[in-house]
């Protein structure tokens, strides 16, 4: 069938008024079918830039490296002028990619602020308890800043990040990429477009993957929410913002149960031993084994910092496995986050979602449901299908996107478009919305630990 045939009413409802009958479009198609914009990502505020954005990097790990790498793609957009990573490797190679003078190298993000002021802007993406202190020195000096989510790990910093931002006229940024992958823009214009009518209720899962889970949350820098922030923080923060983004209403209560069932050493087997490299009897028939997972399979690597030469990969690995946290048994670790979580909010107008973060599960990748007046939607980042109530037609959308649905860079240029410009309206969400999405994340963790309804209080 073609376009113009679909797009006629009579025809379309015809073949597409059984439920059980599913038609897998292009967006354009169905953008042209729902009378939607088919450019989700052309920003009207988008201008040339007169010069290049330049940016100090603070943290030269996984998350800041991806988004520094924007300047490889529009390098006529930024141009990385400094890096701050105490790691001499990290430090070393990141000066070599973008061909940093020594003088623009520092092995503690506080001596960049020693000297004057010398870009536009920093990057921030440092462990989450070092996002507060470097981000408010920046403000004070005059930088825009870029600021890896979660913004800090307290309520009353990120409230301060807030009045410094106003105070200073600032730019700052909170890495909220999942507004920008493809797949929850073109649902945002659906909703926007009253396709299925007014929004009643969204159910929402984040399924984290067991590999990721212990990974990040029971071996890695985010094991100890003491020392970090809470998971629902550090990890569904994108979560939080990504509902009440798509409802577009304030949040008003929060209720939240959940808490560690598994990994904790009352769950030990039998002959487990302090690292999976030490004889463990129970390593082989593990899905956590460290062996299994960094050695074998080879995940999750780039925490290892691992030269080009491949051939040295295996004797690093398993260094690590001796020496770091990485090689620990799960069930030995001083790890505090919760492996499951649901969360329950009421927004203005009635509407309410549920929210699951699940440790337990072999897939990744944020599954939505929205329910409405008119019809609704079932998603899960890669698909979607909008189906309506009269007609009974299931419209579908399938693509298939990188890491984070595709928004790293996407995120990057609206950026660098508010520095270069200074118009912080050029972002999908500015600091005052950021902070707003983690008022609901601290409401809920408040919720869990005091088995109580939170009410999300917003404002400085």
């Amino acid at each position: 069938m073609t376009l113009k045939e679909l797009l006629s009413p009579v025809k379309a409802l015809k073949t597409l008024s059984f439920a059980t009958e599913s038609l897998i479009l292009t967006w354009k198609e169905i953008a042209s079918l729902f009378g939607l914009n088919q450019d989700i990502y052309t920003n009207p505020l988008h201008k040339p830039l007169a010069k290049p954005v330049t940016a100090i990097l603070i943290g030269a790990g996984h998350r800041g490296n991806i988004y520094a790498d924007y300047a490889f793609i529009r390098p006529d957009e930024v141009k990385m002028v400094g890096i701050a990573d105490p790691n001499a490797v990290r430090n070393g190679r990141f000066a070599r990619k973008h061909d940093l003078p020594a003088e623009n190298r520092f092995y503690n993000w506080e001596d960049v602020f020693k000297r004057e002021k010398f870009a536009d802007a920093v990057i921030i993406a440092t462990p989450d308890n070092l996002h507060f202190e470097p981000c408010i020195k920046a403000l004070e000096m005059g930088y825009d800043v870029l600021l890896e989510k979660p913004a800090a790990p307290t309520e009353e910093q990120c409230r301060i990040i807030l009045e410094t931002a106003k105070r200073t006229g600032r730019i700052v940024s909170v890495c909220h990429v999942l507004r920008y992958s493809p797949y929850f823009r073109q649902l945002k214009q659906i909703l926007e477009a009253k396709t299925i009518g007014e929004i009643i209720s969204v159910q929402h899962l984040e399924p984290i993957e067991y590999v990721h889970m212990t990974h990040s949350y029971v071996r890695g820098n985010w094991r100890n929410s003491k020392t970090t922030s809470p998971i629902i923080l550090a990890k569904s923060c994108h979560d939080t913002d990504i509902l009440r983004w798509l409802i577009n209403e304030p949040a008003q209560h929060v209720q939240c149960f959940g808490g560690l069932s598994w990994f904790k050493a009352a769950n030990a087997p039998e002959g487990s031993t302090e690292r999976c490299i030490d004889g463990c009897a129970v390593e082989g028939e593990c899905p956590f084994s460290a062996l299994q997972i960094y050695y074998r399979d080879k995940k999750r690597l780039y925490v290892f910092d691992l030269p080009d030469d491949t051939r040295k990969w295996n004797k690093i690995i398993l260094r690590n496995l001796k020496k770091t946290n990485y090689g620990k048994c799960v069930y030995r670790m001083d790890n505090d986050q919760p492996d499951h979580l649901t969360v329950n909010m009421q927004f203005d107008k009635n509407i309410t979602a549920s929210f699951s973060m699940e440790a337990f599960t072999s897939y990744e990748g944020r599954c939505t449901r929205i329910m409405g007046t008119k019809g609704d939607i079932v998603g899960n980042m890669e698909t979607y299908t909008v189906t309506d109530f009269k007609t009974g037609r299931e419209t579908s959308w399938s693509l298939k996107t990188d890491y984070h649905g595709g928004g790293d860079h996407r995120l990057m240029q609206d950026w660098v478009q508010a520095v270069g410009h200074q118009n912080a309206q050029i972002l999908s969400s500015t600091i005052d919305v950021s902070v707003e999405s983690h008022l609901m994340a601290f409401a809920a963790e408040k919720s869990r630990l005091n088995k109580t309804i939170e009410p999300v209080i917003l404002g400085v």
